[in-house]
């Protein structure tokens, strides 16, 4: 399925990609990978701040290439990372790696199920991974947007 397919079917709208959001968005994925590795933050607290600094990320390189999903609409997170592989190029494996973490982030929230620090320590290497490959991408394919 292609991004406009997503939007024929109301999952995605269209936007004007804007400088000054992807770099807010940049930034703010930063900051929450940053706070995932603060000392002394639980084992939960470092993989939601991961998780977070994920959804910014794919957040970024959707509106990069010119949409947005639609946060009414339920399977906006999963439609963020499914569709990195056509909004950056990420490959599969590591699409379906973050898939796993959304997944596992709905158990924790509404299970209270434990977070054991490897899997803290995955989502903050998979969220660094994450962001240095859509700002890779940015600054092949859209350094337009990189320019604030």
């Amino acid at each position: 399925m292609s991004l406009e397919n997503l939007a024929a079917i109301s999952q995605l709208e269209r936007i004007s990609p804007d400088a000054g959001d992807i770099a807010r968005l940049l930034e703010a994925a930063a900051r929450s990978l940053s706070d995932a590795r603060l000392p002394g933050l639980s084992a939960e607290g470092r993989f939601d701040m991961a998780y977070k600094a994920v959804m910014q990320t794919a957040n970024t390189a959707l509106q990069a290439n010119g949409y947005r999903t639609l946060t009414s609409k339920p399977g906006h997170h999963a439609t963020m990372i499914q569709t990195l592989p056509m909004t950056v190029g990420l490959d599969k494996t590591s699409m379906v790696v973050l898939d796993a973490l959304r997944k596992q982030r709905n158990v924790i929230d509404y299970s209270g199920e434990l977070v054991s620090d490897a899997m803290a320590a995955e989502a903050v290497a998979r969220a660094e991974a994450l962001i240095g490959k859509v700002r890779e991408w940015l600054a092949e394919n859209k350094p337009e947007l990189l320019q604030r």
